[in-house]
């Protein structure tokens, strides 16, 4: 049942997974900037995110739609304590956690990708618009990783 989104979803995973798994884990409890999170923080709130987008991608495929909240960001990493949790701890939950992702993604049939979806406030979005804003809101965060790496 795999969509040419669902493809693309793994593609654009393995390649995150990929430059993850390279940052070097001496810069893990180091702010990507000054007063920002930690690397580590910040993968906790991939993880984060993860879980509360797979809800949102099962509910909309399931039911036809979805509305549902955002969540408190800031609160849900201090609430995992992620800054305490070893690095490749957390980068090995990030792999799990995407695994599961990418499953559900190939799940998705073509014709529920434009089931509506609205999180929080925010105007309506279809499924397959929060499936790519997914990928574009990890691209933006493994950017923030990568500060400072000398090996990127």
């Amino acid at each position: 049942m795999s969509t040419q989104l669902a493809e693309h979803f793994l593609i654009e995973l393995d390649s995150i997974h990929s430059a993850l798994f390279a940052i070097p884990a001496d810069l893990a409890a180091i702010p990507w900037r000054e007063g920002g999170w930690t690397r580590k923080q910040i993968v906790g709130h991939l993880l984060d995110s993860a879980a509360n987008n797979r809800q949102r991608f099962v509910r909309g495929t399931a039911d036809g739609s979805y509305a549902g909240p955002e969540y408190a960001q800031d609160a849900w990493v201090t609430a995992h304590g992620y800054a305490g949790q070893p690095w490749f701890t957390l980068l090995n939950w990030w792999e799990v956690e995407h695994e599961i992702l990418a499953c559900v993604v190939d799940r998705i049939p073509e014709e529920r990708l434009d089931a509506s979806c609205t999180v929080g406030d925010n105007a309506p979005v279809t499924l397959r618009f929060l499936i790519e804003d997914y990928l574009v809101h990890q691209r933006w965060h493994l950017a923030q990783l990568e500060a400072g790496n000398k090996a990127t």
